[in-house]
């Protein structure tokens, strides 16, 4: 009998630690830029398991950073990885993995709001939208003030099929900030309930993975951070273009200490404000007393419905804008918003 050839398991030879990568090519995490580095190659490990299994995967790292993450996702016995940071700082490190690494690490030096990915990856890769998610993965821990806009983009490219998402129903595993984790997966009645709540909850399965100290990066937030999970799911829960669900969930959640009627009542001109908001509710079958954080996925899915058909109805109320009349009316007082604040979006 043939002797079972045991294949060679992929490790990444010593390198240096990411806390000497740092002090050797002097890089210092910038506080204007949002930027936290994770030192502790066991939490990266776990930020990787919680991934899924990438043995042989596709993944595309947004912000890798001195590379703590990217080193834990070779060791993963990766197909491929790509990694897009904005900080030229960052490449000598990175071209240090790639070299111990040789053909696993592509490294882009770009922006991952403007970088196309639905580029990057070979079209084999490519799954209809009802099969099992594609063997393409997103992993990324972000500066702040990047996390939000980028999941709204992604959330879009979602509900259109496109960007990461031409692959099939591509998953991600990103960081957080801790507060914003915690709106990702807020359910009805939570007080962290919000816009992004049910922007992420209608497209996708959002899991909070797990909540890494403050303290396990350098520098140290002032919060924790938290690692979420994002599956697309097959039937969105609204059927409904992007533009539109956000629309009306911005504008219910407005007020969000309020009864929902006044955020719903600003989706229409002041003239016909109250007769179409008490329309609008009854046809969706919604307690106009609820607050917006008491609304379940079925209340926003109707009201969408509901105001689609006004929009077909009136092609002008779509464009209408609040804020504009509210311009018009000068020396009035602006209205007190009670803002969602999701991460100064």
């Amino acid at each position: 009998m043939g002797a079972h050839v045991k294949q060679a398991v992929f490790r990444l030879p010593p390198l240096p630690t990411i806390g000497e990568i740092i002090k050797l090519f002097g890089l210092r995490a910038q506080k204007q830029l949002s930027q936290n580095f994770l030192l502790d190659l066991r939490l990266t490990d776990k930020i990787i398991r919680k991934a899924g299994n990438l043995k042989n995967a596709h993944v595309y790292e947004v912000g890798p950073g001195p590379g703590g993450i990217t080193r834990s996702i070779l060791n993963a016995e990766v197909a491929d990885l790509l990694v897009v940071e904005k900080d030229t700082r960052f490449v000598p490190g990175l071209q240090m993995l790639s070299d111990a690494a040789p053909g696993k690490l592509r490294i882009v030096h770009g922006d991952v709001l403007t970088f196309k990915v639905e580029k990057a990856f070979p079209e084999h890769l490519k799954k209809k939208w009802e099969d099992d998610p594609p063997s393409v993965y997103i992993i990324g821990n972000l500066p702040f003030s990047v996390s939000t806009p980028l999941i709204i983009k992604w959330l879009e490219n979602i509900s259109e099929r496109n960007g990461p998402f031409v692959y099939g129903r591509t998953q991600m595993t990103l960081t957080f900030q801790k507060e914003v984790a915690e709106r990702l997966i807020a359910g009805i009645g939570n007080k962290q309930r919000s816009r992004l709540s049910i922007m992420a909850q209608y497209l996708c399965k959002v899991q909070h993975s797990f909540t890494i100290p403050g303290r396990a990066f350098v520098p140290k937030p002032e919060v924790d951070v938290g690692v979420v999970h994002f599956t697309p799911l097959v039937q969105p829960r609204i059927n409904q273009p992007f533009k539109l669900v956000e629309k009306v969930v911005q504008s219910t959640f407005q007020f969000r200490r309020k009864y929902c009627h006044h955020g719903i009542g600003i989706l229409f001109p002041q003239a016909e404000r109250s007769e179409n908001t008490q329309k609008m509710l009854m046809l969706a079958d919604v307690d106009p007393t609820l607050r917006p954080a008491q609304l379940s996925m079925l209340h926003f899915k109707n009201l969408c419905d509901v105001y689609r058909k006004m929009c077909d109805e009136d092609s002008n109320l779509f464009s209408y804008n609040f804020r504009d009349e509210l311009g018009q009316k000068k020396g009035k007082k602006p209205i007190k918003e009670d803002t969602d604040d999701d991460d100064n979006d």
